[in-house]
Formats: structure tokens, sequence, C-alpha cells
């Protein structure tokens, strides 16, 4: 197939750039490269003749038919977001902007486009979101594709706002989309601005290791490339007008991830002047509205699609941590730009 991949240059739509071009797909890498984009991350198969780029904004309409007209895709994979919920806290206009009229611009575009084409029955729209929409669970229970939207946070909302769209240009237009909603996502290429990164990068330069609250919040952790590999899937298999969870089935709590980042640097790393790396834990205010607990129920896509992960947390976490020790480079460029490392989300 040819992907035309929206936010190609970002950390989940990196990951499925470089699968599906190593898979013999031809793939459009679609970005505007704000901030969190950086074509590093696709430099392994930037001269493949299967890969191309077009710089671009999803708010853009007119940017948008032209490179559907160029590159004539087969499918939509659409990653391009904001994603950083405290970002979103601190400024949602830039949230709503991106994800809810991004989506809309984008669906246009690509209905535009199908109907051109005489409405071709391989043709796909797949819409790539987050279980964050569905809210917080409490100690127990799991989100499925049927648990009721309740989202808490800026970023959350809007992203329950595009979903909204998707479904919606499926019934009124027919347009033939699949969504899949995905659990935290980690691994190489990580922006340095998400819980993991920060924390591996403080603790290497000898920073405090920002945790919200008693970082007692749990999150299902989905390893990035595993995640790349259930998209393509769900892509390529999954039923028109559905949706698919993606989860990673390893839950843990914010301070165990931590401590677990602390005792894999304590082997590979050792502190400058003996200790632990966990010394430098510091608990911070709570950012508003953090949603207590998430954990997808996978249930669908592995009985429906017959995919479940492959990596464990223990071979997650060391892998990551490797890759950012093994790539310092990369993420010095990164620190760079401004706010970057910042645990932010303290407005009111």
């Amino acid at each position: 197939m040819k992907l035309l991949v929206t936010g190609g240059a970002g950390f989940i739509g990196s990951a499925v750039v470089r699968l599906a071009v190593s898979r013999g797909h031809e793939v459009v890498n679609l970005d505007a490269l704000t901030y969190a984009a950086c074509l590093e991350n696709v430099e392994k198969v930037a001269d493949s003749p299967l890969y191309a780029f077009e710089e671009a904004d999803i708010r853009d309409g007119a940017a948008l038919d032209r490179v559907f007209e160029t590159h004539q895709p087969d499918a939509v994979m659409h990653l391009a977001a904001e994603s950083h919920v405290d970002r979103s806290i601190d400024g949602p206009g830039t949230f709503i902007e991106t994800n809810v009229t991004g989506t809309y611009t984008l669906l246009e575009a690509a209905r535009k486009y199908w109907a051109g084409q005489g409405k071709p029955e391989g043709f796909r729209f797949h819409h790539i979101s987050t279980d964050e929409v569905f809210g917080s669970l409490g100690a127990t229970g799991k989100f499925t594709e049927e648990t009721p939207y309740d989202p808490r946070s800026p970023y959350s909302a809007s992203k329950a706002a595009s979903d909204h769209l998707v479904r919606a240009w499926h019934e009124t237009y027919g347009l033939p989309v699949v969504l899949s909603n995905c659990s935290n996502n980690y691994g190489p290429y990580h922006f340095p601005e998400k819980l993991i990164p920060v924390i591996i990068l403080n603790a290497l330069a000898g920073k405090p290791l920002p945790v919200y609250g008693k970082g007692e919040n749990v999150r299902d952790w989905l390893y990035v490339e595993d995640h790349a590999d259930a998209l393509l899937t769900v892509l390529e298999k999954g039923a028109l007008g559905r949706s698919y969870n993606i989860g990673g089935e390893n839950e843990a709590t914010n301070i165990e991830i931590v401590r677990r980042i602390c005792a894999i640097l304590d082997e590979k790393r050792p502190r400058d002047g003996g200790g632990e790396y966990a010394e430098q834990i510091a608990f911070v205010d709570d950012r508003p509205g953090h949603d207590l607990r998430y954990a997808i129920d996978p249930t669908r896509i592995r009985e429906e699609l017959g995919w479940r992960p492959s990596v464990t947390l223990a071979e997650g976490l060391e892998r990551t941590v490797q890759w950012y020790l093994d790539n310092e480079s990369w993420w010095r460029a990164l620190q760079s730009r401004q706010g970057v490392g910042e645990r932010l989300g303290k407005a009111g």
C-alpha cells in the first residue's frame, strides 16, 4: 500500500513510518515539524525509494489537497496531534486547533480525494487516539471499546472530539474509517518531556526526578514498536467503522516506573560519587485533573485481529534506557528547545 502518515516525524508516527517502509509499503510522511517533531526519527528510511516527506500542517486544507493529488495514497494513518497533557493545561487553544480543527480539515481532504477516486473499496482512514478519552478508572476494571467517553483534560477532550468527528464522517458520508485507542507509549525516540524520558535524562544530569503527587497513578505501558505493529494490523485487518483498544498489558504505578528506571541506570551507568539514582526522586504537586488509573482490555484486537504485545515492561524499559544511553546526540539537540524537560501543568 501507499500510506499517508500524518505526524510521521513524531514519536509514534516515526515508529509507524520505519516499520511500514521495512515491510515494503510506500510511505508519505506529512508533518508540520512543530516542537516535538524530529526528522532524525526517520533518518533510517529517509533514503529509501519507498519514502517521501511533505512538510505541511493538517489545518491547511489547500496543502492537504495538493498532497493527496500528488501522492494518491491508498490509506491515511492519522497520528498528527498535540499530545502532552501538561501543555494542554497551560495552553489548550493549540490542542483544539490541531486535534479538532486539524482532524476535521484532514477528514474533508480525505473525503474529497476518496470521492474523486470513485470511492475505492480498499481506501482506509485510520484515526489513532488515546485511552485518555475514557476518563479515569478506580482500582479495578478496564477500558473496553464500549466504555463511555469521559475526558478530564483539554488534551483528552480534544482527542475525544476528534474521535467523534471520524465516526460522524463514516456514518454521514460513508468514509471508510477504522479507529484505535492506545495506552501510554514509551520507547526509543520519545520526546524528552514525558515521564520516562524526563526521568532518564534528569537522572543522568543529576537533577531531581519529578513525580506527581505520591506517584500512585497507574498506567498501562505499551512499547512503541509494538504499537506500530498493532496500528498496521488494524489498518490492514480492522472492520470498517470499528474501534480497537491497543494496550501493552503492563500496568504499573508511576513511582514503580521511576524506581525501575533508577535500578536499570544503577546497573548500566552508576552515579558519579556512588549512591543510587532513586535518591534523586522528588515528589511534586499533582497536576490538575490527574486521572488515577488507565487500563486497557485488549480482547477485541486479540480475538478479532490476532494481535497482542510482544515486549514486556521489563524488556521495554531496559531497551529504552539503553537507547537513551546510546543516543546522546539525539536528545542533547532536543533539550536545547525551550521548556523541554520541564514538568508543566501547574495552571489552576
